[in-house]
């Protein structure tokens, strides 16, 4: 399992990485939004201050946690690009395709 923090990270450097390699491109495309599904499960560390924790489960593993302690989500993100001054901009990605990609 992963913490869907770390997920979320690891999507944001592919977009980047995405973003620069296709920086000098003649066809690039707009960033819109990205629907992520995962099934996670919910850990809460002991005590007051105890920090709750998303883990994302594997595909094909859900049989390893009861059913009651996972729960699927969808999570929607707004990806923005940020220029040097601050101000938001388009996102623009390309890149060549990876096998079995559609």
């Amino acid at each position: 399992m992963i913490e869907l923090s770390d997920m979320i990270r690891q999507l944001r450097h592919e977009l980047i990485t995405a973003m620069a390699d296709g920086r000098d491109e003649a066809i690039r495309f707009e960033l819109g939004p990205i629907e992520i599904e995962a099934t996670v499960t919910v850990d809460r560390e002991a005590g007051a201050n105890g920090k709750v924790r998303f883990w994302v489960v594997e595909a094909g593993s859900n049989g390893k946690y009861a059913q009651s302690r996972t729960q699927r989500i969808t999570l929607t993100l707004q990806p923005k690009d940020v220029a040097p001054d601050g101000a938001p901009r388009t996102a623009l990605i390309t890149g060549a395709e990876a096998d079995g990609e559609r």
